[in-house]
């Protein structure tokens, strides 16, 4: 009877933990994501002003105002007005801007488009630069080279992204003219344009993580380099740059994976900045514009594809995390 009883456990126990590890981070990262929908919505209604008013301007009367609240539907209660929002998402649709009267879906998509672009190209630039200064710097660690990279990742983590851009601007436009400002792009533009108009931007968000991912490449070679096997390698009389890129590097690349996810995001996300500072047509451009004129469609559209694009990059980090590493995909 036991034994039946222990057979039968052994039966529904589930056989497949890494597809049970990714289904669980997918419900975590669909209820965070209705989590991050409701604190957009209740902050985007709590913002002062109010789009009737500002687009009647002086001509505001009352009645006015009140047409534009009942033919935009913010007559209605907070919870109608998000039900009917969520209902809407659900179709693929954003509904319309309020200020241009187009679907805020097809501009969106547009301008994301770009924005990935931006935040791609910055990505291809920063991660290879990290990772082999992360390698050099172990490789010569505690001395001047060690020393240099130190002390210029901290000057870059002490700087903000819009003082790294104008300084860019100053260098690379005026002086240099190697790039032009602002960076606007558009349709049919020639190739060299494109790169010329993207190099400010791209450059300015790639120097703005890559400090990050250098200090964090070198602190997780670091704690690979001081195991035991790894001065059984240096025993061994193994040349230190085959030790660090065929024994550490692989050992290591699960925490530089995550601390690289996590700048990605940032890059979507903290492209906002950069975006304005350079005219770039991008999601945080859009964004910042339907604020100043309280275009709420658009705002928590862009704040709900901010956060999906967060939360997705976290959910791939984790899958290539557990895929890596077959102990995550137990919880403890």
């Amino acid at each position: 009877m036991k034994s039946l009883i222990a057979r039968g456990m052994r039966s529904t126990a589930p056989r497949h933990p890494l597809a049970r590890a990714i289904i669980h981070r997918l419900l975590l990262a669909v209820i965070l994501l209705w989590g991050v929908s409701l604190l957009i919505f209740a902050a985007v209604n709590a913002l002062p002003g109010d789009f009737a008013a500002a687009s009647l301007g002086r001509a505001a009367t009352p009645e006015a105002i009140a047409s534009i609240r009942q033919s935009l539907g913010l007559d209605k209660p907070l919870v109608t007005r998000y039900l009917l929002w969520m209902l809407q998402i659900f179709k693929g649709d954003f509904g319309l801007s309020w200020a241009s009267q187009q679907p805020v879906s097809a501009q969106l998509g547009h301008r994301l488009l770009n924005s990935l672009w931006l935040a791609g190209a910055a990505a291809l630039l920063a991660i290879p630069v990290a990772l082999l200064g992360g390698l050099f710097a172990v490789r010569y660690l505690h001395r001047l080279p060690d020393r240099m990279i130190t002390l210029v990742s901290l000057i870059i983590l002490s700087l903000p992204e819009f003082l790294i851009g104008y300084l860019l601007i100053q260098v690379l436009v005026l002086h240099v003219g190697v790039s032009t400002f602002p960076s606007t792009i558009y349709d049919g533009m020639s190739l060299p344009d494109r790169l010329s108009a993207l190099l400010l931007p791209v450059l300015t968000l790639a120097i703005a993580v890559l400090a990050n991912m250098l200090r964090s490449a070198r602190s997780a070679l670091m704690s690979v380099t001081s195991t035991p096997w790894m001065e059984t390698a240096r025993l061994k009389g193994l040349p230190p740059l085959r030790i660090l890129w065929r024994h550490a590097a692989p050992n290591a690349i699960s925490p530089v994976l995550t601390v690289i996810a996590m700048n990605l995001a940032g890059l979507i996300v903290g492209a906002m900045i950069i975006e304005v500072i350079f005219v770039y047509p991008g999601v945080g451009q859009y964004m910042v514009d339907a604020v100043t004129v309280r275009d709420i469609p658009v705002v928590q559209a862009c704040g709900l594809v901010f956060a999906a694009v967060y939360i997705l990059l976290n959910l791939l980090v984790d899958m290539l995390a557990m895929a890596a590493n077959p102990r995550l995909r137990f919880p403890r």
